[in-house]
């Protein structure tokens, strides 16, 4: 995979000002990241959420998205829910009447829809990528809804041109969705997420080519390729973040997680001066999704 130098990226003043450009955007983003805490939260320094997709193993089997509220608040504890779209049974406004009524009942902010296969929003078609801008309007609208803050697209996968090309492409995708998603108060997000995006320059370099306030970064603490350092790719990410995915795998018993440095990562965020929703994304090659999850949400707490 053609990539961008990242020996240039991190030695040049993009990484060497990490720190101060991490204050300046997430004090920036933070009216949008993190609303007012109330209930078990106040105080603290910041509000931690599930992922919908932590539990994806189960689903339909033991749970569909009505469910999630009610689990977000009995089985763990938790104040805030993460969306995957692909979760979503049936969204139309009856539906999504119920579900938002759910999350207050159980007293559960709504904080954002993960979106995935709704096109490539890099692809060298100029008319399919600009269809997948449009596909994502939808859950632009259903977040706007529910009371999230957010959605997360994707970059794309195609493999077609340049690093610089494909960066370039996906800027204009975005651009056109952010633009339809400021008219309704909203934010689109860019996760790390597979293929190119798993490069912190890549990230970095599109935030900078769509240049909008709107349009922010949702750092992923295990989804960059093996050979990124991860420690100083969060750190490159945090300028531009209104959401935060604390990726976790299997824990030890004495509650360490050795895959990698949680606390570290959490460290880094929290100096960044980020105090939106931590999002608890737990996978488990041992079926221990759920143990996972309580086991991240002690680690958090402790930083809390």
């Amino acid at each position: 995979m053609e990539k961008l130098n990242r020996r240039d990226f991190f030695a040049g003043s993009g990484f060497a000002a990490a720190g101060a450009l991490a204050a300046l955007g997430a004090a920036a983003g933070r009216a949008e990241a993190a609303p007012e805490q109330t209930g078990s939260s106040a105080g603290k320094k910041f509000k931690i959420s599930l992922a919908g997709w932590s539990i994806n193993s189960t689903f339909r089997k033991e749970w569909t998205c009505l469910d999630l509220p009610r689990i977000v608040r009995e089985e763990f504890g938790l104040d805030g829910l993460e969306f995957v779209n692909s979760h979503f049974d049936l969204p139309l406004f009856g539906y999504l009447k119920d579900l938002k009524q759910r999350a207050a009942d159980y007293g559960v902010e709504l904080v954002l829809i993960m979106c995935d296969n709704e096109g490539d929003m890099s692809s060298e078609d100029k008319q399919e990528r600009m269809q997948a801008a449009i596909n994502h309007r939808k859950w632009v609208d259903i977040a706007h809804f529910l009371g999230c803050h957010a959605i997360r697209g994707n970059f794309g996968y195609t493999k077609a041109g340049t690093a610089e090309e494909r960066i370039a492409r996906c800027a204009e995708s975005y651009r056109s969705l952010v633009e339809y998603a400021d008219t309704a108060g909203m934010n689109v997000l860019i996760e790390n997420h597979g293929g190119l995006s798993s490069y912190p320059e890549t990230v970095v370099s599109l935030m900078k080519l769509v240049n909008h306030p709107r349009f922010g970064t949702l750092p992923d603490f295990g989804n960059f390729a093996p050979e990124v350092d991860k420690y100083q790719a969060i750190e490159a990410l945090m300028p531009w973040a209104k959401a935060v995915s604390v990726k976790c795998v299997d824990f030890e018993p004495d509650g360490s997680h050795p895959a990698w440095d949680l606390d570290r990562m959490v460290e880094i965020v929290l100096a960044a001066g980020y105090r939106g929703f931590f999002g608890i994304e737990a996978g488990s090659r041992q079926g221990r999704h759920k143990e996972n999850v309580l086991a991240c949400k002690a680690l958090l707490e402790r930083h809390r």
